[in-house]
């Protein structure tokens, strides 16, 4: 038996490229909307494992579909035989998910391979070779959903030939407005893009990993209306946002899109590795074999999908979402008239961003060093959180849709405290040396 402790064992055993850890928290369990951390101590989760802790940990249902799925398994793969948990949750997102004429459901892992299929096929399907993204997006870490991303984060890997990347408008920052952004892709159009050449446009409802940014009001709804003019299909990247985290059951409800293809990850499974796009029978139809993954849609991850969907409806998840997500907001921007480095609180439902800033005036964000502070302090008083954003200077809270109001009030109280502390000089640049990431 080892004496290392298992973040000394992470360390040793797990390889830099495939990991993020921004505290020293080493999780053994968890029960609820809290994580055990070796040793036993528990955390209130605010960050949802990343989001795909959508119910928590050891919800009733997932563990009940789960466990079901797996004494009497239909199989192991979606590949050779359909089986009754894969055909009966891509008949649920059809009938949750708008859209006109006749549909198909592709099952992944992940988000981001769920987006690298979508590149694929529509260049396929299209004949078209260009897409259109954002600066600031993050669509996944294979090669076609890296080619379309536009984080700072991803510039180890260069676009795709010929993908735009537009600004993503934040009201915050306003460098670039809805109108700005609309007629620099007009003149893209009129110059070195011509609209018969793109495919689609990747559009993020809510940019998370950028900053939990919220569009200018119409500014989607006018993206679409300009692509829809030559062809162009929108698909709606939901991963991170969707699935009644926004308040709604779908993030791009908010901004009045009819997408072609919505793409769906973390939350799908419930924790359990899945993803789908759903898309015109057209597009998803292109060719048999064109997107295999042995293990895609296999009876134990589509049963723990199927709970998700299911107790999103039975516990009022969309609305207990919105309702929860206004208390935590609110309860944010009052920290925002005693915390001077609180310079925006911004998102949907319970996909929230606290932009920091060096001073209000400016909105200068505050340096990696202090979000990373907040996080190992937010640690240290008992919860788990994360950072994004270009800069790294924006709190993200994402937590189990499950999060009670009693919680909402614990989580405050920690952040509170962590910001104070931070402010106090209690947590050095050495403390967080190792937790500089994204």
């Amino acid at each position: 038996m080892s004496n290392l402790s298992l973040r000394e064992r992470d360390a040793a055993a797990i390889a830099q490229i495939g990991k993020l850890r921004f505290s020293p928290l080493s999780v053994v369990g968890g029960k609820g909307n809290r994580l055990i951390e070796e040793g036993g101590r528990s955390l209130l989760d605010l960050s949802g494992s990343a989001g795909p802790a959508i119910l928590g940990y050891g919800h009733p249902a997932i563990v009940e579909a789960v466990e079901g799925s797996i004494r009497d398994m239909a199989g192991a793969s979606l590949l050779l035989y359909p089986n009754e948990p894969a055909v009966s949750l891509a008949e649920r997102l059809l009938a949750i998910t708008p859209g006109d004429g006749e549909r198909r459901v592709w099952f992944g892992h992940s988000g981001s391979d769920a987006n690298d299929c979508a590149v694929r096929v529509l260049r396929a399907a299209t004949g078209r070779s260009r897409f259109i993204s954002f600066i600031g997006s993050y669509h996944g870490n294979l090669s076609g959903s890296m080619g379309i991303s536009g984080h700072t984060a991803m510039t180890h890997t260069l676009p795709r030939a010929g993908v735009v990347l537009l600004p993503y408008p934040d009201p915050y920052r306003p460098k670039f407005n809805g109108e700005d952004v609309l007629a620099l892709l007009d003149y893209q159009f009129e110059t070195t893009c011509p609209p018969h050449q793109v495919a689609a446009v990747f559009i993020e409802p809510l940019m998370s990993d950028g900053g939990l940014i919220v569009p200018p009001p119409g500014f989607l709804k006018a993206l679409q209306e300009r692509c829809r003019k030559h062809g162009i299909r929108i698909v709606v990247d939901e991963v991170k946002v969707g699935l009644a985290r926004s308040g709604m059951m779908h993030c791009f409800q908010h901004e009045g899109l009819t997408p072609d293809l919505v793409v769906f990850g973390k939350g799908i499974g419930g924790g359990l590795p899945l993803s789908a796009v759903v898309g015109p029978k057209e597009i998803m139809d292109h060719a048999p074999a064109f997107a295999l993954q042995t293990t895609a849609g296999n009876p134990v991850a589509t049963s723990a999908g199927n709970a998700v969907l299911k107790t999103i409806e039975s516990e009022g998840l969309v609305e207990r979402s919105a309702r929860t997500g206004k208390l935590f907001s609110e309860a944010l921007r009052t920290l925002g008239e005693k915390h001077e480095i609180i310079g925006d609180v911004r998102g949907r439902g319970l996909a929230i961003g606290v932009d920091l800033v060096k001073d209000r005036a400016t909105r200068e964000p505050v340096a990696a060093t202090t979000t990373a502070k907040i996080i190992y302090r937010g640690y240290e008083l008992g919860a788990a959180f994360s950072y994004v954003g270009l800069k790294a200077n924006v709190l993200e809270f994402m937590p189990p849709l499950t999060l009670t109001e009693g919680e909402v009030a614990d989580g405050i109280a920690i952040i509170d405290q962590a910001i104070a502390d931070v402010n106090a000089g209690k947590v050095s640049d050495a403390d967080v040396a190792s937790f500089m990431m994204w």
